[in-house]
């Protein structure tokens, strides 16, 4: 036999096959089927935003009333302890102790995060809630008004929070 009929043979006993097709069709098929999908935009696709932990933290400080949220975010500075401050103040030690239970409560609820240490529940003039990457520090209004935080890391992208922000 020649060739071109063992070619013209095998052509129709393949397209003479039922439920099968040549393996040169299917992948051609394929190689369709793929070049649709990377093409064609997806359905339905939303762009969510990604909730961090000081959008978080400045949230529940700013549920409980706290004044001046501000974020810091010291990520240009080399020398600096974590990635982000974040301060606010309140007028009292109740609701600055009631600020600090708010946002280890936010932060374990919605992050499934736990400070890694907390100082100044015993008197309530400064607590520093630590998360490693993002502290947290409320003060009683004199004292964030002595200290300064903003000023000290000047260097820093500030970004203010308010009410009409949530």
């Amino acid at each position: 036999m020649t060739k071109t009929v063992k070619k013209i043979i095998n052509k129709e006993t393949t397209a003479k096959t039922p439920g099968k097709t040549s393996i040169a069709k299917k992948t051609a098929a394929t190689k369709k089927n793929v070049a649709k999908s990377k093409s064609a935009p997806k359905k339905n696709t939303r762009a969510i935003k990604k909730i961090t932990s000081v959008d978080v933290i400045a949230q529940a400080l700013l549920d409980k009333k706290a004044h001046d949220v501000v974020s810091l975010d010291l990520t240009p500075i080399d020398a600096a302890i974590c990635d982000h401050f974040v301060i606010a103040h309140a007028d009292s030690g109740t609701q600055v102790t009631a600020l600090s239970d708010n946002v280890e409560k936010e932060m374990y609820e919605r992050m499934q995060e736990k400070p890694v240490r907390i100082q100044g529940k015993e008197n309530a003039l400064w607590i520093i809630v630590d998360y490693g990457d993002v502290v947290v520090h409320i003060f009683q209004t004199a004292w964030r008004l002595f200290y300064r935080l903003e000023e000290l890391w000047a260097d820093a992208i500030q970004k203010n929070y308010n009410e009409n922000s949530k």
